[in-house]
């Protein structure tokens, strides 16, 4: 399966936040941190930085389908590079059921913009490459041609 379908699958599931029949409906820091590979720390952070709002339980955490939806979420815009706070600022998105039109054309042109962003990262990689390749070719001759008038 390609990547760009399970985006799409975690987008569509992310977004969904209509109860499923035996689904958990609350989930630890704990269960959230093993399912996302993160650590609880992560989990604090961004608590801290209000993508997230468990409630508390004493000194537990219960994390709801829309926070671990919102985790979902900040963790695809983190690997395709937004900031947080870009991420903070299209988490609004995230109740798309209201029909946001404007709101969905706002992240659209951001998405566009990082798509941008990333295809110009990915010439200046290529770039680097194969400077760097072409460096490879010339410091290996260099090193033959010195390796060789040593045996001489």
């Amino acid at each position: 399966m390609s990547e760009a379908l399970l985006i799409d699958g975690d987008i569509a599931s992310a977004i969904s936040t209509a109860d499923e029949p035996g689904k958990n409906t609350t989930f630890t820091i704990g269960e959230l941190a093993k399912e996302f590979g993160v650590t609880l720390r992560t989990l604090r952070f961004y608590e801290d930085k209000g993508l997230i709002n468990p409630k508390r339980d004493g000194q537990n955490r219960l994390y709801s389908r829309r926070d671990r939806a919102r985790l979902k979420l900040v963790l695809m815009g983190k690997k395709v590079g937004f900031s947080l706070n870009e991420i903070c600022d299209m988490l609004d998105l995230y109740d798309l059921r209201n029909g946001q039109v404007v709101q969905l054309r706002v992240a659209l042109d951001k998405f566009n913009q990082q798509i941008d962003v990333l295809k110009e990262q990915r010439s200046h990689i290529e770039q680097a490459i194969d400077e760097l390749s072409r460096t490879v070719e010339v410091v290996s001759g260099m090193l033959k041609e010195k390796e060789a008038a040593e045996k001489k």
